[in-house]
């Protein structure tokens, strides 16, 4: 079933644009950046999941950004971000490595699924791990929310040790082992 991909905010979008048009991207770049007309695609809202110490605590997060694809002749060649601000939406950064072509093939999986899904982004930069949330209610506001324990995560590679990459996983089962390794991560305090 196709999934209900929510269009970003128009802030954003410009932003982004704009950040496209710039001749001043400051250096080190990415070599995409250098191949001519970048079209964004596939824009995903991230939310930040707020760690979980306690296995049987709800699950809460916040969204972050909206992060792009940018599609040379194509495919897929890099993402850019956009962030939240108190001025509103402002670029944020251009990124590469192995999320971009992970994030295309959880998408195309995701499609496959039974059922009708919201796409998102879940980071835990604690956990230095990028998941690719399916929320179960396709309609709600991509700003809004926090993981069902219904949704699914599919894990993007490189995924951390013990977690399958590309793999879907409901909520409720990946959330226990996430909380398990927060605490050991967490700061004694």
């Amino acid at each position: 079933m196709p999934l209900n991909i929510p269009p970003a905010p128009a802030a954003a979008e410009r932003s982004l644009s704009a950040a496209l048009q710039s001749t001043t991207v400051p250096s080190p770049h990415p070599l995409y950046l250098n191949r001519g007309a970048l079209r964004p695609v596939l824009p995903l809202p991230v939310h930040r999941l707020t760690p979980v110490l306690d296995p049987a605590g709800p699950a809460t997060s916040r969204l972050t950004g909206w992060r792009f694809l940018l599609e040379s002749g194509g495919r897929a060649v890099g993402a850019a971000e956009t962030m939240l601000t108190a001025d509103g939406w402002a670029f944020s950064h251009f990124g590469e490595g192995p999320y971009i072509a992970s994030t295309e093939r959880a998408v195309r999986r995701a499609e496959a699924l039974a059922g009708s899904y919201q796409p998102r982004l879940l980071s835990i930069p604690e956990l230095y791990m990028l998941t690719l949330w399916l929320h179960t209610d396709p309609a709600a506001d991509p700003a809004e929310g926090a993981p069902r324990a219904e949704d699914i995560l599919v894990p993007l590679a490189p995924a951390p040790p013990g977690i399958t990459a590309d793999h879907p996983v409901r909520v409720d089962a990946l959330l226990p082992l996430l909380a398990g390794r927060l605490r050991i991560a967490a700061p004694a305090g």
